[in-house]
């Protein structure tokens, strides 16, 4: 639930007032206030599970998905589907840009270590592919092409993989339904029964699912497989019949929704007429989602450039605050939309990451690792309970390196905030330069302890703050922030024998002056704060 929306001028006073407490005079003369971490005030939680991730359905089954850059002056400009999928293209688009690919292994060792290193989690198996996989619920062969009203084909080996590997990862699963022309009956109308079988397989093997949304992105629901026509009314008629279906079937299973996107000044695409409004959909649900979610992309990527110059960005703005702003903006829109909805409901991102379609070139380097950081530490401050990232390990986006599961700058990132970062969110007051960006949360496995995200923007100028106690210092650089590695402490994390995860280890930093060079993030630890709300 938000924390921090709709305050009485009374509480929003004191909140500022406990905000500038975490700051006094600077010791040793210093022209910036000294940060007093044992004071900083604690104004949100957030889920143990915050930082989550997707492996998309296209990924679990196998087909065609964006292919990486690297990959794209291949002499492969028609990609064939293969025989169990239909190989319909996303509209405005084309085959160049996409690239068949085999069913990922989830058994894979090092995927699973480093998955696991992330735990607690959530894995979302969704994407636009879910809304027309059907699912085989026999260990017959797959047939040549997939039933009618469907795009693709799961079988129980690979729905098996991924409730094996949520066990392995310590991820809880996170999914969605088919939802096409081949679920429905005569009136059209969406029948449970791949659902049904779905669940009752996945508790044959003794998993369940965590949350479930109805579909993928009915804002974009024709372009989703939804049959042709299909409005708020239908979405609103299926949400009755499936809002019933998942309490009886799985009661322990969280229902999900809307999980829109394109609205709120992210994601602007001219997409046309057929894009269905979020407030006429929850006009016609009613109020019946136990999670308010949605999905946000700041941009698409280069590859699909066809779709409108509106829509793109460029690595010059990667550090801009109005790049980073733009998160800011589409979960004022969809928090205002669950408070009018769905008041007092948890907010989940079920979808996220640098651009849409795959992401953009530098979408795997250190330069899109301060916005990665900064979303998740800004939505955390919103009252946002979870982030799940697009992808694990798939295309320029992915935490991992699709062919070598070798990790990115950002999965580093996503190592250092599950190590250091926990659920209690803190106010660590002002910043003395616009560029350095200042987060905090209570430090993860220390009692008292606090752990603040210093994030410094400027690609030229160091920037400076005072502290008034000793830390230890975690700060991560690149030589270049187009480098596919990065650097903690001067030193490149990478994986050791045996994919052994490399010893954390800070500096330690006495109290008084610190500065932070250009284009660097750092995560400050206080282990002996003495903050009360983090006891």
């Amino acid at each position: 639930m938000r924390k921090n929306r709709n305050l009485g001028f009374g509480t929003s006073v004191l909140l500022a007032v406990l905000g500038a407490a975490a700051f006094s005079t600077a010791p040793h003369g210093g022209s910036s206030p000294a940060i007093i971490p044992a004071n900083m005030p604690r104004i949100g939680t957030v889920e143990e599970r915050f930082q989550s991730y997707n492996v998309e359905m296209v990924e679990v089954i196998g087909g065609r998905f964006w292919k990486p850059y690297s990959k794209q002056t291949d002499a492969t400009p028609n990609v064939q589907p293969s025989a169990r999928q239909s190989g319909a293209n996303p509209v405005g688009t084309n085959a160049a840009i996409f690239q068949q690919r085999p069913p990922i292994n989830l058994s894979n060792p090092r995927l699973r270590k480093l998955a696991a290193a992330l735990g607690p989690a959530y894995m979302r198996v969704s994407g636009t592919w879910a809304n027309t996989t059907y699912f085989q619920d026999s260990d017959a062969a797959v047939g040549v092409v997939p039933p009618t009203g469907f795009g693709g084909v799961l079988t129980r080996e690979e729905w098996k993989g991924v409730v094996d590997f949520s066990r392995a990862a310590n991820a809880r699963i996170v999914t969605s339904f088919a939802t096409s022309p081949g679920t429905r009956d005569a009136s059209g109308v969406w029948t449970p029964t791949q659902a049904r079988r779905l669940l009752a397989y996945t508790q044959s093997l003794g998993g369940s699912i965590a949350a479930a949304e109805f579909m993928n992105e009915p804002t974009f629901a024709a372009m989703g497989g939804a049959p042709r026509g299909y409005d708020a009314a239908a979405y609103g008629r299926d949400i009755a019949v499936f809002s019933a279906f998942i309490k009886q079937a799985a009661p322990q299973t969280a229902l999900l929704g809307p999980g829109s996107i394109g609205e709120g000044g992210s994601l602007l695409i001219p997409m046309g007429s057929g894009m269905l409004k979020s407030e006429d959909l929850l006009k016609a649900t009613g109020p019946v989602f136990d999670i308010f979610s949605y999905h946000f992309y700041g941009a698409v990527s280069q590859r699909c450039a066809m779709l409108g110059a509106a829509g793109q960005t460029t690595a010059a703005a990667a550090l801009s605050e109005e790049w980073l702003a733009r998160a800011d903006n589409a979960d004022t829109f969809y928090a205002g939309l669950r408070d009018e909805f769905e008041p007092g409901k948890p907010l989940w991102i079920t979808e996220t990451a640098e651009a849409a379609c795959g992401g953009n070139p530098w979408a795997s380097t250190f330069l899109d690792t301060f916005r990665y950081l900064d979303q998740h530490a800004r939505l955390a401050k919103r009252g946002v309970q979870v982030i799940m990232h697009n992808t694990l390990a798939s295309s320029d986006y992915g935490l991992l390196d699709e062919n070598t599961l070798a990790p990115r700058p950002n999965y580093w990132a996503a190592w250092l905030w599950r190590k250091l970062m926990g659920t209690t969110v803190l106010d660590p007051g002002p910043s003395p330069a616009p560029s350095l960006h200042l987060y905090a949360q209570c430090l993860r496995d220390r009692p008292g302890g606090v752990a603040l995200l210093v994030i410094n923007l400027d690609r030229a100028a160091s920037q400076s703050l005072e502290l008034a106690g000793p830390a230890e210092r975690y700060t991560l650089s690149a030589n270049d922030l187009l480098d596919t590695t990065v650097q903690l402490n001067g030193r490149e994390l990478r994986l050791g024998a045996d994919d052994a995860m490399p010893e954390l280890a800070g500096e330690r930093t006495r109290s008084g002056h610190l500065t932070f060079a250009p284009a660097t993030i750092t995560f400050l630890n206080f282990p002996k704060a003495g903050n009360s709300v983090c006891r």
